[in-house]
């Protein structure tokens, strides 16, 4: 049993210790000095009566008693932090911040130009940006608006269907001009493919052809979307990258046009209870427009 009700500092100063595995690490991230942290870690300590961290080669490891709160506080700085977005406008609602959440690739080459636009209509409208390929928690209030390219199954949720995207396979010419590219499926092995490294999920969920493929078939291996992308148009290997973003560089070359051209649809998701948020529900449809748009191809950052 606790000895007293810790203050909520005291938990935002145990994340950053799990995340950093360090008092130093931690006391950067919060702006503290290194003993502030170590302080608070041992008042945190005595509040709930029991030891959060041992020290290892690897760092501070939390203990299984920290193990089993991290969740808990985890959802408690969500909900604070949904609670200060929600309550940051002031007087109408063209003020005060959205937070948006989208994949990596999404939120690297899609979302900037598309913000950009609604922020010179709404300057004083702050937004904050998840780049994550997990699907934030939307009902949980982890994001105000989410872009997804599956479609939630929640009843709480306003969602729409924005439209599909087409992802196929390209290689830059110069990784043509010096390896040629394969014509059938069983040609792989004589080349380079980019793919991921050890979350399977996004290429796994596409279906088709893409659902086969395991981890030892890629010759350059990395989960964040934006670094295959960068490898593809460095000449790296073959990658799977959105046709309508590879239209934008001619030195891009298809390949296996048949074979691997697969469909994602894409969702627009905010929860219910924000469509009488002003500010959420003029993003919510600012970003229906202009993703409507680049699915059909009218459109591209």
């Amino acid at each position: 049993m606790a000895k007293s009700e810790p203050d909520w500092d005291l938990f935002r100063t145990f994340l950053a210790v799990v995340s950093d595995g360090s008092f130093s690490g931690a006391a950067r991230r919060l702006g503290l000095a290194q003993p502030t942290t170590g302080r608070q870690i041992e008042a945190l300590e005595s509040a709930l009566g029991t030891r959060l961290f041992t020290r290892s080669r690897r760092g501070l490891v939390p203990t299984a008693a920290a193990l089993a709160i991290i969740p808990h506080v985890r959802a408690m700085a969500s909900a604070s932090t949904a609670a200060n977005r929600i309550s940051s406008a002031e007087g109408h609602d063209e003020h005060g911040t959205v937070r948006v959440t989208a994949s990596e690739l999404i939120s690297h080459e899609i979302l900037p130009t598309t913000l950009a636009e609604f922020g010179f209509s709404y300057p004083r409208i702050q937004l904050e940006v998840v780049s994550s390929n997990r699907n934030e928690d939307v009902l949980r209030g982890e994001a105000d608006i989410a872009v997804r390219m599956a479609r939630p199954t929640q009843t709480a949720l306003w969602v729409r269907r924005i439209g599909t995207v087409e992802v196929g396979l390209f290689a830059h010419k110069r990784y043509v001009a010096a390896f040629g590219v394969p014509t059938s499926i069983e040609q792989f092995d004589q080349h380079r493919f980019i793919g991921f490294d050890r979350d399977a999920h996004p290429i796994h969920s596409a279906g088709g052809a893409a659902a086969r493929l395991r981890r030892e078939h890629f010759g350059f291996r990395c989960d964040s979307a934006p670094v295959q992308s960068a490898a593809i148009h460095a000449g790296v290997g073959i990658g799977g990258y959105h046709v309508l973003l590879a239209r934008r560089d001619p030195d891009l070359v298809p390949v296996l046009e048949r074979e691997f051209k697969f469909k994602r649809e894409m969702w627009l998701v905010m929860h219910r209870d924000l469509k009488a948020t002003r500010r959420c529900k003029l993003l919510f449809e600012h970003l229906g427009r202009a993703l409507s748009r680049y699915v059909r191809g009218e459109w591209l950052p």
